[in-house]
Parts: structure tokens; C-alpha cells; sequence
């Protein structure tokens, strides 16, 4: 008998490259409006630094960009742990921290929090996307480009098992049927 390859459901479209560039463009003007001074631009690495490198494209105030990472927030274990800090002092400024994706934010309060100590003069959080569903402590999010259901988000930036952060646009996908193949969505979002 021979095995049949398993169908699997393509990955679901949720905003186009061309929506998701429009949506950016506009948190770039709402940023500029309410900095009108300047800002400090703090990207979460890996996954912010697509989102952040269009976004201050379309500030039309000087900006400063700085970068810090965290251990990812791992559910049970209850913490986080930084290990990439920032290079600037950001007490007495004005700051956005930049963020690929806001679901239950815990990483995100626990970010607002350290970032609060440092005594800049505000500080906003700006989220390509949003997936205010699953959220688990509130937290402002002031700049949102594009909000999602429920669902597993690849593209721009966002990626699974380091896969799939090339893609433009936005895509949702069952991150069960990743594990079991990483490359399942390749055919499907870079041949197109």
C-alpha cells in the first residue's frame, strides 16, 4: 500500500503585504504627532526589528533606535530574564518600546516595568500586532498596526522555529501541524 502525503490546511491570510505597509504608515504619523520632539525606539529582538526598521522609515521626528532581548516567557516558569540590554540611557525621554506581537502580555508588563525604572519622561508600547484575545495582564498598547483572532501569526517578522520571518504580510497557522514539519508552509508562502 502506498502512503498518501497528509493534506494540510494552507496558512490563512490576515493582512496583506500592501495593508500591513498602510496600517505601519499610519502609526508612523500618530507616533511623529504625539513625539513631536523626538523619540527613543526600543525593538525586542528578533522579531521587532521588521516592523521597527519600516516604522521609523515613516516618522517624520528624529528618532533614536536601541534594541534589548529576553529569554522568552516560558508558561509555569514564571520569569524572564534579560539578556541583551540597551546602549542608551532613556531616563528624561520619551520612549515607544516595539513589539512583533502583544497576546497574553506578561512579556510585555514585564518589560514596561524595567523600562519604567530607568525614569524616562513616558513610555508607550507600539505592536505590530495585536492579539488582545489571549491576554492575561493588562497592558496598555498605545500604537497598534494590525489586530488578530486567536491564531498562530507567521510573516514580517514573526516566525516559527526561526522560519518565516521573510514572508511579507501576515499569516495564520496551526502550530501543531508546524512542530510536526517546521517547513510545511514553505511552498505555500514562498513560491507564490
Amino acid at each position: 500500500m502506498t502512503s498518501r502525503p497528509v493534506a494540510h490546511a494552507g496558512p490563512e491570510l490576515l493582512a496583506t503585504p500592501d495593508e500591513l505597509a498602510a496600517a505601519v504608515a499610519d502609526l508612523g504619523e500618530r507616533v511623529s504627532a504625539r513625539y513631536p520632539h523626538g523619540v527613543v525606539l526600543v525593538g525586542v529582538l528578533k522579531g521587532s526589528v521588521i516592523f521597527l526598521a519600516d516604522l521609523v522609515r515613516h516618522l517624520r521626528v528624529p528618532a533614536v533606535v536601541d534594541f534589548l532581548a529576553v529569554t522568552p516567557y516560558l508558561a509555569g516558569s514564571g520569569r524572564i530574564r534579560l539578556v541583551k540590554d540597551l546602549d542608551v540611557d532613556i531616563g528624561g525621554r520619551d520612549v515607544v518600546l516595539v513589539e512583533d506581537i502583544v497576546d497574553t502580555g506578561l512579556t510585555v508588563s514585564w518589560l514596561l516595568a524595567e523600562l519604567g525604572r530607568r525614569g524616562p519622561a513616558s513610555l508607550a508600547v507600539a505592536a505590530m500586532v495585536d492579539k488582545a484575545v489571549r491576554r492575561l495582564v493588562p497592558v496598555p498598547v498605545d500604537f497598534v498596526a494590525v489586530s488578530v483572532p486567536d491564531v498562530f501569526v507567521l510573516g514580517s517578522g514573526l516566525d516559527f522555529a526561526g522560519r518565516y520571518r521573510n514572508v511579507g504580510g501576515l499569516f495564520g497557522a496551526d502550530p501543531v501541524a508546524l512542530a510536526a514539519d517546521p517547513d510545511l508552509h514553505v511552498a505555500d508562502l514562498y513560491d507564490r
